[in-house]
């Protein structure tokens, strides 16, 4: 059976599955204590969420993603608290370099490119900017809430994602943080070779039409202003020119690719392509991203997957080519 399979994906925790049927069905004191510490937390993050916002920055979210391993790491034993130090130091010391290093991105001296993205959406919308068209058509209170909370889920999704496959999926999460780490990288390069301004930033530069960001505006409409003043002065601390390609986009699309071949259900591979599309929708629309950006971000997923995979079987094939290693039929 492959890794990929929907039954290894959706399997029960190997504790539980190998446990007996009693065991099972009469939950000892190990489990009632994993729900208690469970609601705890999950209680505790709903709070947050609700006073603050959904949290935007990498060290917040991984701190919770984290303290939830450990909770359910900790009701293993120590052995699975010791796995758990091991795949993720590594993989959160990277990914916070990367977080370091992208806001300086755009210190090192490349011009900004304002015209050239601008001139290419013109071109795509046949001589209409699809941020203005969309800005102007798409005015609904139900849609700018909406879009929030597409915006926002960019924050929590691929931490979630890591976190579900490292307790369902080991081999799977393995693959899909190389390819979160290999996207962190690219985007990063990309950003020092080619900074680029988004809309708002191009319309407050007057290279085109009026256009407002709206990425935090739904908040206001589902009551939580406070979320929307978080979401502000997070962005008013990152690279601003890190428009291309588009991350957002990116790492939907990542997602998409990723889980779409275990998903056991319709409603979740139509979910899944549904996230993939709509990010970039509500991106081009909030202003935050030109139409070429998120099309370059689909193709940096895309290319990310079959990047990693060409370099993993080569590697493979080098190994087995090693002098002295057994290639002969079992």
């Amino acid at each position: 059976m492959t890794a990929l399979e929907p039954s290894v994906l959706l399997a029960e925790d190997p504790a539980v599955a190998g446990a007996p049927p009693s065991r099972v069905r009469r939950p000892g004191g190990r489990t009632v204590v994993r729900i208690l510490l469970w609601t705890g937390l999950l209680a505790g993050f709903t709070v947050t969420c609700v006073e603050e916002g959904l949290p935007t920055d990498r060290v917040v979210l991984l701190g919770w993603i984290l303290v939830g391993l450990t909770v359910h790491a900790a009701t293993h034993g120590w052995r699975r608290v010791c796995r758990l130090v091991l795949d993720w130091i590594p993989l959160s010391a990277l990914l916070l370099l990367y977080d370091q290093t992208r806001g300086m991105a755009d210190t090192l001296g490349m011009p900004v490119h304002v015209r050239a993205p601008a001139s290419v959406d013109r071109w795509l919308g046949g001589g209409t900017l699809p941020t203005v068209w969309l800005q102007h058509h798409l005015v609904a209170d139900w849609w700018k809430a909406l879009a929030a909370l597409v915006y926002g889920s960019h924050f929590v999704v691929t931490p979630l994602v890591l976190g579900v496959l490292w307790l369902r999926n080991r081999a799977l999460w393995a693959r899909y943080a190389r390819y979160v780490l290999a996207l962190s990288a690219a985007g990063l390069a990309t950003y020092v070779l080619y900074p680029a301004a988004p809309p708002w930033l191009a319309a407050h530069e007057h290279v085109i039409p009026a256009v407002h960001r709206l990425s935090a505006a739904g908040w206001d409409v589902l009551g939580l202003p406070h979320a929307r003043a978080l979401l502000t002065e997070s962005q008013g601390q990152v690279n601003a020119v890190a428009a291309v390609p588009s991350l957002h986009t990116a790492f939907a699309v990542l997602t998409c690719l990723v889980l779409f071949p275990v998903a056991r259900h319709t409603w979740q591979r139509v979910g899944l392509v549904g996230y993939a599309l709509l990010m970039p929708l509500v991106l081009v629309w909030a202003g935050e991203h030109y139409v070429i950006d998120t099309l370059l971000g689909a193709a940096y997923a895309a290319g990310v997957v079959g990047g990693v995979a060409a370099v993993t079987a080569a590697l493979a094939a080098r190994r087995s080519s090693t002098p002295g290693a057994d290639t002969s039929p079992a």
